[in-house]
């Protein structure tokens, strides 16, 4: 089952699935979303960056990446693209790996999650992942603050609509 509609467009126009993550309007700093373009002009994944620093980096990066996104192909103890977006835009470009991966189980509204944490070699990086019934992966990445279960009630879903081009 395909996620993704082909577009005669090289610059994609926005997803073909809902983006889980932080409303807008709930965040109190500045918050930035970018696409993911394959090469025939699909999107193949959003990722929202929530900064609360005042322009000095992110505090949080929240991806969705469908099935069959590139950015989901990970080699042994590669970070999740987030964590990859996460520490450039933080200017840190010191070699970060995942150490090890615990599934844990979190409860979101009415839906039981089974959230993976992914310990890395950069202690001051929190990240989990878990699965969406429509085979989105949501990656949560978050530099200096803990990710804690209190985090996914404020997770909802943002139309794609919301990433359309004007």
């Amino acid at each position: 089952m395909s996620f993704l509609r082909r577009r005669n467009s090289a610059t994609p126009t926005g997803p073909d699935f809902d983006v889980l993550a932080m409303d807008p309007g709930d965040w109190p700093g500045d918050l930035g979303a970018g696409l993911l373009p394959a090469p025939d002009g699909s999107c193949q994944g959003v990722f929202l960056r929530y900064d609360l620093f005042g322009g000095r980096g992110p505090a949080m990066i929240i991806g969705n990446l469908p099935e069959g996104s590139p950015a989901r192909e990970l080699g042994e103890g590669q970070v999740p693209f987030e964590v990859a977006q996460l520490l450039a835009a933080l200017g840190n470009d010191e070699p970060v790996e995942v150490l090890e991966t615990e599934d844990m189980p979190v409860m979101h509204e009415d839906n039981l999650l089974i959230v993976r944490r992914l310990k890395c070699s950069e202690s001051r990086i929190s990240c989990t992942q878990f699965d969406r019934s429509d085979g989105v992966l949501v990656t949560i990445a978050s530099w200096d603050r803990p990710i804690t279960d209190d985090l996914y009630q404020l997770l909802k879903p943002l139309p794609a609509e919301m990433f359309q081009a004007g």
